[in-house]
């Protein structure tokens, strides 16, 4: 029976793989796996996505709005557009994003984004304002109301009473 068992012993042992062998194919599964994921550059599906979010931003209430103004939907969507296109092209564009993970990359795109709504929204603050200021330049009050017994705009609880 010693002889059976012997012979037995480097059969079972001869169909089990190396251990080297099952690290080299959990390496090759493992670099397969990360050449099929990319975080850049983004799908459609993606950059679509982010465009809807920047129409939401850019109609809905929010600080930005009630510091800014909203903007009328179909306005929104064509700026909203160009905002995400322009980011895209300049973060194609940037040096020093060859050879990255994606990760550095995604957020440069994230930042010229908010950097040109941001840009969207003040330019078009201010050129409401200076639609409103040559309004009131035509009227003859030249854009300052005063109240009552005020002076120079200042409520007249505030203003001096040197007079």
């Amino acid at each position: 029976m010693s002889d059976q068992t012997e012979e037995q012993t480097p059969q079972v042992t001869a169909t089990e793989p190396p251990p080297d062998h099952n690290l080299d194919k959990t390496t090759t599964k493992i670099q397969n796996l990360t050449t099929f994921f990319s975080i850049w550059p983004p799908s459609q599906c993606t950059r679509d996505a982010v465009i809807k979010r920047l129409i939401e931003t850019l109609t809905d209430k929010s600080v930005l709005s009630g510091r800014y103004g909203t903007v009328p939907a179909d306005e929104a969507a064509g700026f909203a557009r160009s905002i995400e296109n322009e980011a895209f092209n300049v973060v194609l564009t940037s040096p020093g994003t060859d050879g990255d993970d994606g990760v550095a990359i995604l957020q440069l795109y994230s930042k010229e984004i908010s950097k040109r709504m941001l840009d969207f929204v003040k330019s078009r603050s201010v050129e409401s304002v200076n639609e409103g200021a040559a309004v009131d330049a035509a009227t003859g009050d030249g854009g300052v109301k005063e109240e009552e017994g005020s002076s120079f705009g200042v409520p007249k609880q505030f203003a001096s009473r040197s007079e």
